[in-house]
């Protein structure tokens, strides 16, 4: 690229080409996570967050680049998951702002919006901590513009290069990095973004795999989770079949050769919603929610021949899925608030994995619980349309997860509502918050009470190791069960009654009064007899609680007050 101005659809491209590349090397990502738990998921976070972004400016006019980042900057709001998630649409938020009234930009223009973009992530974390992506993202948009005689290729490669040697400098900075051997894993993420960005810039496009991108299934995934979260009930769905199909492009005919992916989406978006199109040069992969689903079959029949379909009426999934919830809380109905009725003083969402753990929550009164945690980190947009649904005067959210809490920040700051967070960073935190909350209190008393809670319980989990490392003293085998208090790895082996064990050795003490176990997926009847002849034995004083909670990955969540 020769020129001196990129414009709106140069720009547009910049962002695509930044999630091509990011997209090609989230297993990379992930694999950088310093604890070696199976929920590793910064590569994959940000990757769904910046897809967010680029999907919603693939649908709207790109001459304008003020109006571009704006767009952009709007899809990683509603999208960003995880806290890495959330400091990229921050980084691009102040980006945006920067441009906002300019329909092309110079170096100069793309250096101050860098260093706006950054300011604004510095300010939306509350503790910022250096060795992150918050100093990788500071340190590339120093770059100085005075070098390239105005070209923002030139500047972009300066700022890659930069944002590179920031990246290799994060162990030095955050010792836990150091400890493991890894960068840090939000900052590269952020060095694939900009490698893309500059490559766009060199008329460089992408030519990785685009199944290494989110794959339909992953972003099916996401589609699902946000019609979960959206509907009040099946009446509301407006396009009711969940319609999956595959194409064998037709190339006898030469469609094959030219098959149009942007035209194609046009063709068939008027007839739903949540459309998703990963093409390659043989096969098509459609997911839309329409209404009439044959009319999406004609249409795409007339590219290729069907290799696989797919329909589901949703609107049944949905009243079976709420018959099942009314019968797990057969109160919740008579609990909704009618039409023109006052609002209820207090409401909550909160966020948990589990039908068990769920449960849990409902049973404490939190009107909606928002399906994720470890494994998915539900979105800006999940947690925001969960907050819509709730009736009352003042909401609280309870994220149960430390990387779930700038999430619920940013849908508070957005809803328009009285919205307070109360930054539970575990399951056991969360139910202790509830716990603590009292109908007759003051918003601003249960605020305070609830916070409180939160350091009245300690929490431990176990899980298990999806890689060999060396961690706190410790030399955990891949495979090996570890058990983690708060943030730490306490202890690590490959049988889990021991593992359990040695946990509760950690958690318990004197002055501890309950301890509860909430049993996961693996969890097993002989962990948790030798846990109650444990407790037993050792502190006879102490009262244990084993609930079903079903959550992924995790064979035991452990509460101990």
């Amino acid at each position: 690229m020769t020129d001196r101005k990129v414009n709106g659809e140069q720009l547009a491209l910049m962002f695509r080409e930044g999630a091509a590349v990011l997209g090609a090397n989230v297993k990379k990502v992930d694999a950088l996570n310093v604890f070696p738990v199976p929920d590793g998921d910064t590569g994959t976070n940000m990757n769904l967050t910046i897809t967010s972004g680029v999907r919603e400016v693939d649908q709207k006019e790109r001459h304008h680049a003020g109006n571009v980042a704006k767009t952009f900057s709007k899809g990683l709001l509603m999208g960003a998951r995880g806290n890495s998630g959330v400091i990229l649409s921050q980084l691009f938020r102040g980006f945006s702002k920067s441009v906002e009234k300019k329909e092309t930009l110079t170096v100069d223009d793309l250096q101050k919006a860098l260093q706006e973009g950054v300011d604004t992530a510095y300010k939306a974390v509350m503790k910022p901590v250096e060795g992150t992506i918050l100093t990788v993202a500071k340190d590339a948009a120093d770059t100085e513009t005075g070098h390239n005689s105005g070209s923002p290729a030139g500047w972009m490669e300066e700022v890659y290069k930069n944002a590179e040697s920031s990246l290799q400098k994060t162990p030095e900075l955050l010792q836990v990095l150091k400890e493991v051997g890894v960068v840090d894993s939000g900052g590269q993420g952020l060095v694939y973004i900009y490698q893309g960005m500059m490559q766009s810039l060199y008329g460089i496009t992408s030519q990785q795999d685009k199944a290494n991108n989110p794959s339909m299934d992953e972003l099916v995934k996401v589609e699902h989770h946000q019609n979960a979260q959206s509907h009040l009930s099946s009446e509301e769905i407006e396009y009711g079949y969940c319609t999956e199909l595959m194409v064998k492009l037709n190339k006898e005919n030469g469609a094959g050769q030219s098959f149009d992916e942007n035209a194609f989406k046009q063709e068939i978006a008027r007839w739903g919603d949540s459309l998703l199109v990963v093409s390659d040069d043989d096969l098509v992969k459609v997911h839309i929610h329409a209404e009439y689903p044959g009319e999406v079959l004609s249409k795409a029949q007339r590219h290729g021949s069907l290799l696989h379909v797919k329909i589901d009426n949703m609107r049944e999934q949905y009243e079976a899925l709420h018959k099942d919830r009314q019968e797990e809380n057969p109160g919740a109905k008579e609990a909704d608030t009618p039409a023109g009725a006052p609002f209820a003083p207090f409401g909550f969402v909160t966020i948990a994995a589990g039908e068990g753990v769920q449960a849990l929550f409902r049973g404490l009164g939190a009107q909606e619980v928002v399906a994720g945690g470890q494994t998915m980190n539900p979105s800006t947009e999940d947690i925001l349309n969960a907050v819509t649904k709730v009736e009352a005067e003042t909401i609280f959210i309870l994220p149960n997860n430390g990387n779930i809490v700038m999430s619920a920040e940013q849908a508070a700051e957005v809803s328009g509502k009285h919205v307070r967070v109360i930054p539970s960073k575990t399951i056991p935190q969360g139910l202790s918050a509830m716990f603590a909350f009292s109908e007759d209190a003051s918003p601003d008393d249960n605020d305070k009470k609830m916070k409180q809670a939160l350091s009245e319980v300690t929490s431990g989990q176990i899980t298990y190791a999806v890689r060999e490392t060396k961690m706190g003293g410790l030399h955990i085998n891949k495979g090996d069960y570890m058990g983690i208090v708060e943030k730490d790895i306490a202890t690590a082996g490959p049988e889990l009654e021991t593992v359990t064990i040695n946990l509760l050795h950690e958690l318990l003490n004197k002055e501890s009064d309950i301890v509860t176990l909430i049993r996961g997926e693996g969890g097993t009847e002989a962990v948790e007899e030798a846990v109650s002849s444990f407790v037993e034995e050792t502190y006879p004083d102490v009262e244990l609680e084993i609930h079903d909670g079903g959550q992924p990955l995790y064979s035991y969540i452990i509460a101990v007050e």
